[in-house]
């Protein structure tokens, strides 16, 4: 019986087509969205945890996570074209698989989208705790500027920074298109510039040995699964397909397109940063290898600053500026230092706005307390969710480092990714004759290439990270057997259940859309 509660397409579908959309983007519009989407902390900040797994391997690293990636993205595409409703991956299984396992998507969703707010939150504080200290000489303690894990008490700017984006949220404040079409350019110039002087002085020496941990979970494969999280942004393509002229044609080319031109960008600034300082993984004293985000690697690194070494890339809180300030570009590793200040924020407010409307549209769904996602009266946002969050991810950036987040971020997505493939698999058999904006090429190669993929690179998590992902589902069933079982509108025959007007008028809309 609970998988049989199954919420019709076609209920589904009602309710888009109530608010559809006027088809306006191109190819080139999609290119740029998923650019602007994926360009974030990744690449600013996991360079460094890359270095430490994977050494110079870590551009092969960027090559696997950038398949598993694009084999997703195109599942992702077909069922996004089909139902092109809020919810994402919850909606789609919920469609197909039924209830229990929507519910577990949408409970991994919000583990997901809280959890990546929180690591941009301490990338973000890596930079500008850098920036502050080489601009105005304003120098944060370490107790305060690094977690428990980096030798520090509580990291305090990453705690303000996502409270701060909390309360724009709760009072209603968003980006203009024209605001994130800045930051977008602001990235992008950073990267650019970042590429344009190091490419030139790499040093052929650096890249060897290129794997100097192997392929393992502390190797090539482990570094793939982490910075797996420098590509999540994608799904902002495929959930523009009902937006898209022509999504048959333009969809892929926006999702491959933006997947490809990030993935170039990434292998050249991950061949700058090796070729210009080296990556080559820090050992502790007796030649052992160290985890990145351990106490162990943060004392290590500490050793080798007191005792007046150049810092290695595997050590930096803000690795791009840092490979920028010690080849002798100050100046430019400010500028990066800057658009990383500016641009980060952006991304901790859509990672937290996605995150409300996963709640929301569970709470729509009658599998939490419609109250949770009540709407404030003035602000029109919902305040309660929205302060919720906001604790959490401030208090997970104030004690947890950027890679343990990231890799934990990671076991969310992959398992909604997952689900998504094989989601597609059964749509395809169970209703073959329904309208298709988009169809994944080649889907019985490509669907099981992505499901193959997300349970390699969840596998090659560390262990903690790994353990997270069954431990807060195991808390979400007990969650959804306590309240949402009972009280699930699918349950009680309420299928037919269109979003609450209180709904469309909420602000701030999705950032950057108007």
């Amino acid at each position: 019986m609970i998988f049989g509660r199954i919420k019709p397409l076609d209920a589904i579908l009602a309710t888009a087509e109530k608010k559809s959309l006027h088809r306006s983007l191109g190819p080139i519009q999609l290119t740029l969205l998923g650019v602007g989407a994926i360009i974030g902390t990744g690449i600013f900040v996991l360079t460094a945890e890359a270095a430490q797994k994977a050494g110079p391997g870590m551009m092969i690293s960027f090559i696997i996570a950038g398949f598993v990636c694009a084999v997703a993205a195109l599942c992702y595409s077909e069922l996004a074209s089909m139902v092109p409703v809020s919810g994402s991956a919850y909606t789609y299984t919920y469609a197909v698989m039924g209830e229990l396992l929507a519910w577990m998507v949408g409970w991994a969703l919000v583990l997901e989208y809280a959890v990546a707010a929180s690591a941009v939150s301490v990338g973000w504080s890596g930079y500008i705790v850098g920036l502050l200290r080489d601009t105005i000489g304003l120098n944060i303690p370490a107790a305060f500027a690094n977690g428990p894990y980096a030798g520090g008490i509580v990291n305090l700017p990453a705690a303000l920074i996502a409270m701060l984006v909390t309360w724009l949220l709760m009072i209603g404040t968003t980006e203009s298109a024209r605001v994130n079409a800045v930051l977008v350019a602001i990235k992008i110039a950073a990267l650019s510039l970042f590429c344009l002087i190091t490419l030139p002085l790499i040093k052929g020496g650096n890249f060897t040995p290129f794997t100097p941990n192997g392929w393992g979970i502390i190797g090539v494969g482990g570094a793939a699964a982490s910075i797996f999280f420098a590509y999540v942004g994608f799904d902002a393509v495929s959930t523009a397909a009902e937006e898209t002229k022509n999504p048959q044609r333009n969809v892929p080319i926006g999702l491959i397109g933006s997947l490809a031109i990030c993935t170039i960008f990434y292998l050249l600034v991950a061949a700058g940063a090796i070729g210009m300082i080296g990556a080559t993984p820090v050992t502790g004293l007796n030649g052992e290898v160290l985890s990145p985000g351990s106490s162990e690697l943060a004392a290590r690194c500490a050793d080798i600053v007191n005792g007046g070494a150049t810092l290695p890339l595997a050590c930096s809180k803000e690795a791009l500026a840092h490979v920028l300030k010690v080849g002798g570009y100050d100046w430019a590793g400010y500028f990066m230092g800057l658009a990383a200040g500016l641009a980060l924020p952006s991304v901790i407010l859509m990672m937290l706005f996605g995150q409300t409307r996963i709640f929301f549209v569970m709470a729509r769904d009658g599998l939490l307390p419609e109250k949770l996602a009540s709407i404030h009266p003035k602000w029109k946002t919902p305040h309660i969710v929205t302060f919720i969050t906001g604790v959490f991810v401030a208090i997970a950036a104030a004690f947890l480092p950027v890679g343990k987040l990231a890799d934990v971020s990671n076991s969310g997505t992959l398992f909604a990714f997952l689900m998504v493939a094989v989601a597609v698999l059964i749509l395809r058999r169970t209703d073959p004759d329904r309208r298709r904006p988009f169809r994944t090429p080649f889907v019985y190669i490509v669907a099981p290439l992505a499901i193959v993929g997300c349970i390699g690179l969840y596998l090659l998590l560390p262990f903690d990270a790994k353990m997270v992902l069954p431990i807060w589902g195991g808390i979400g069933l007990v969650i959804y057997f306590a309240y949402g079982y009972r009280k699930s509108h699918v349950g009680r025959g309420l299928v037919d259940v269109s979003e609450p007007e209180a709904y469309e008028d909420l602000e701030p809309k999705v950032p950057g859309t108007h």
